[in-house]
């Protein structure tokens, strides 16, 4: 399709221009792309998305990352130029930053950061999926679930599991200076202090709560601004094929998440997720939990794809190993 709306989702197809996605092979890991994937073909000519032309970009010096402010004093931090086009997301109140997940790893999130504030930031991540914790070590203060999935993935990934990220057909620019296909890696990073369901994280004039969500993995979080009716999904809902088939996935625990998610939707004026684009409708959240509803209940058919199935809607679709259901 020639229009810029039709284009992949995180390397799926458009089969509709209703926006429905089709087809995707399964990597065994969500965390790392084969090698194999012709990420050129599905997202590299039109980078950004169509939908960040509405949103007001901020210049940044390192150019590995697009930034825009897509709230007031809530800034989207956008890697455009690698196949999981992740985005991480800082959020200023009075007296100090979060910064909601770290991303890849590839360039230095914290020297985005030094640019945007001057605020103390505290790191707490949407889950420990590599894609979402690669700058946690360039902060002193990272908030985490205390999970024994956690305290794992906080040892970091080793080159030879996380390399395919950085292979030239994950890639629609050459890497920063000094990263290299045989030198990355996701470095280990020190776990300040542990947080729960519940915890609030006071800002200044903003208060952050946390909604553990397990189910994607079994320390994802969304993180709730009530006095906003912001949502930060992380990995439990974006725009595009959202991936459900690692072995750390419990989908009986996300479709338990996602009703909790549906029900804190009249609240809510935006959601902001983990890749692609930043900005969904809460709405969303309530086409999910019927979605889930329907696979579950055997009225929505998936479609066989390479090593799972996919489950397709309008605006999402679910991808999962065929033994799942």
């Amino acid at each position: 399709m020639s229009s810029p709306r039709s284009r992949a989702f995180r390397g799926a197809p458009l089969v509709a221009a209703t926006l429905a996605w089709g087809a995707m092979a399964c990597a065994p890991d969500p965390d790392v792309a084969p090698e194999s994937r012709a990420a050129t073909a599905t997202f590299c000519a039109d980078v950004p998305r169509w939908q960040y032309s509405d949103l007001d970009r901020v210049e940044v010096g390192n150019d590995w990352f697009q930034a825009y402010r897509v709230a007031p004093r809530v800034y989207a931090i956008h890697e455009p130029f690698q196949f999981q086009e992740v985005i991480s997301y800082l959020i200023l109140g009075d007296d100090g930053a979060l910064l909601f997940d770290t991303g890849m790893g590839i360039g230095s999130i914290r020297a985005v950061v030094a640019e945007l504030t001057d605020l103390p930031v505290t790191v707490l991540n949407s889950h420990t999926h590599m894609d979402h914790v690669g700058g946690n070590a360039e902060f002193e203060r990272v908030l985490a679930m205390d999970t024994q999935f956690t305290r794992v993935r906080a040892l970091g990934r080793p080159n030879a599991e996380v390399r395919g990220e950085v292979h030239e057909s994950a890639l629609c620019r050459p890497l920063p200076a000094g990263v290299t296909e045989d030198s990355y890696h996701t470095p280990a990073f020190e776990i300040d202090a542990f947080v729960g369901d519940g915890d609030t994280i006071d800002l200044g004039a903003r208060t952050l709560e946390i909604v553990a969500v397990p189910g994607h993995t079994p320390d994802a979080i969304a993180l709730l601004d009530r006095g906003a009716g912001f949502l930060w999904t992380g990995d439990s809902f974006y725009e595009g094929p959202i991936w459900l088939f690692a072995p750390e996935t419990d989908l009986e625990a996300y479709r338990t998440s996602m009703t909790r998610l549906a029900d804190l939707a009249p609240e809510l004026t935006t959601l902001f997720t983990a890749h692609n684009t930043p900005v969904a409708q809460p709405s969303r959240l309530l086409e999910l939990a019927d979605a889930l509803d329907a696979m579950f209940e055997g009225i929505a058919v998936g479609n066989p794809i390479p090593g799972g199935v996919e489950f397709v809607f309008e605006g999402f679709s679910i991808l999962l190993r065929r033994d799942q259901l």
